[in-house]
């Protein structure tokens, strides 16, 4: 089922020009209060969720000195758009075993939006 999923974001990303293609990141930026309480975007700050900053065409589980899950590790998942997409829609049940408490984000919008602010903290 993850598979036929990050299958379906793939191929919206390359008909529709991407997620972010259409998203506004100022207003992800507001989406993202829903995150700041676990994660940082200053390089190399880890809270009770490793930073994102630069997450980008970075593999999971690779931040130094963050204690991952042991599915994070084995996941095998390089981040762009497409698995960020489906990880944000239900973290729990794209990776069975991940640490991530956070219920996810069931908007659209919202998801598209978020990663749109993302992609610009590098």
């Amino acid at each position: 089922m993850k598979f036929l999923a990050i299958i379906g974001v793939s191929l919206m990303i390359a008909l529709g020009g991407g997620v972010a293609s259409a998203a506004n990141a100022d207003k992800g930026a507001k989406v993202f209060k829903k995150c700041k309480a676990c994660h940082s975007l200053k390089a190399g700050k880890k809270k009770v969720g490793p930073t994102l900053h630069g997450i980008f065409g970075s593999k999971a589980a690779k931040m130094k000195g963050f204690r991952y899950s042991k599915a994070m590790k084995k996941s095998g998942v390089t981040w762009d758009e497409a698995t960020l997409d489906a990880f944000l829609i239900k973290p729990r049940k794209f990776m069975k075993g991940t640490k991530m408490g956070f219920a996810g984000l069931k908007k659209k919008k919202d998801r598209d939006n978020v990663i749109a602010y993302l992609m610009t903290i590098k």
